[in-house]
């Protein structure tokens, strides 16, 4: 470009003496460069003018004096920052922000440093310690409790009950039965080892049994149908003597009458009504 060529590629006014700008080659006054290129500032709303730095961050641009924290106001030029929801912040605001609280001590864990997650809340990782010998957890197992978390050791020490049948500890749950206690898994018929954790038992000198177990092994057969007589489900039964019978099974030996609540005759361990045992030898 010769001396005489020397214009504004906008404007077309010389150069020549003047401060000029070059945009892709191309020269151009202060001021129409200015007017046609300059980015505007996020925070002022004002034209960057070429005489200003211009800041840039993800095709925003700000003024150097308009780079700032938008919550503490202080400076980010040259300092380590992020952003949130648009918004710039210093670390310092952005970790008391946006960063987790600890559980225990209530103050930010620091975005890098190592933190503890239970039950959905958070912990410094010297903050995650037992609440009896206040060494840290970590990663190890434990056990939880309104007073606090406990690490297995201190648990079983300080509060934990053991199994009547595995003599481990019983850690959470657990089957009350005479006193004692039982894992679920534990709580077994002393027969045929069925499970009884959500099934129907009977009890024979502080031992569970199944029913089937109990009634096979321990119940009174009824005279009239020999099958087992259970007190389970409200059923009831008649008792005479030495002998026993479903309420629904004592009736006549002869014409079949229920005898519930009324009077009546034996002869031979067999029951009649008073109509049929009328002439026999009773018994009462």
């Amino acid at each position: 470009m010769t001396t005489a060529q020397f214009y504004c590629q906008y404007c077309t006014a010389s150069l020549l003496g003047k401060k000029y700008v070059l945009k892709d080659d191309s020269p151009y006054c202060v001021t129409c460069y200015d007017r046609v290129f300059s980015n505007y500032c996020e925070e002022c709303k004002k034209p960057i003018e070429s005489n200003s730095k211009d800041l840039c961050y993800k095709d925003r641009h700000w003024h150097e004096g308009c780079f700032k924290c938008t919550k503490c106001n202080h400076s980010l030029v040259e300092k380590p920052f992020a952003a949130k929801d648009e918004r710039l912040l210093c670390t310092e605001c952005y970790s008391n922000e946006c960063s987790s609280k600890c559980f225990h001590c209530k103050r930010t864990i620091m975005p890098g440093s190592r933190k503890m997650e239970f039950k959905g809340n958070y912990w410094h990782e010297t903050c995650f310690v037992c609440e009896n010998c206040r060494q840290p957890i970590g990663t190890k197992p434990l056990i939880s409790k309104e007073s606090g978390n406990f690490c297995v050791p201190c648990f079983e020490k300080e509060f934990a009950h053991y199994c009547n049948f595995c003599k481990k500890v019983i850690t959470s749950g657990g089957i009350t039965f005479c006193d004692q206690l039982w894992h679920k898994e534990c709580f077994l018929c002393s027969g045929c080892r069925k499970d009884l954790c959500e099934e129907q038992f009977m009890s024979r000198d502080d031992y569970p049994f199944c029913v089937d177990c109990y009634n096979h092994l321990y119940a009174n057969k009824c005279v009239a149908c020999s099958k087992p007589i259970s007190g389970l489900t409200g059923a009831k039964f008649i008792c005479f003597q030495d002998s026993q019978w479903h309420s629904e099974c004592f009736n006549c030996g002869k014409c079949s009458v229920s005898l519930v609540g009324k009077g009546f005759l034996t002869q031979n361990k067999e029951i009649f009504c008073q109509k049929c045992g009328s002439g026999m030898d009773s018994d009462i």
